[in-house]
């Protein structure tokens, strides 16, 4: 379980650093929309991976 959540907290913490340096560059409004909504997205599918019952 916690292995699970580090490598899902090191993967996030990737993913944003990867799509906010594309967003730092090109900074339009609705990329930014598109990237939040995105790592929002990813964040709550982490949450709730964290709290199924593993088998």
């Amino acid at each position: 379980m916690k292995a699970k959540a580090i490598f899902g907290i090191v993967g996030m913490l990737l993913m944003a650093g990867f799509l906010g340096s594309i967003m730092i560059k090109i900074k339009s409004i609705s990329l930014t929309i598109v990237v939040l909504i995105g790592l929002v997205m990813m964040a709550v599918d982490f949450w709730q991976s964290l709290k199924e019952r593993e088998d």
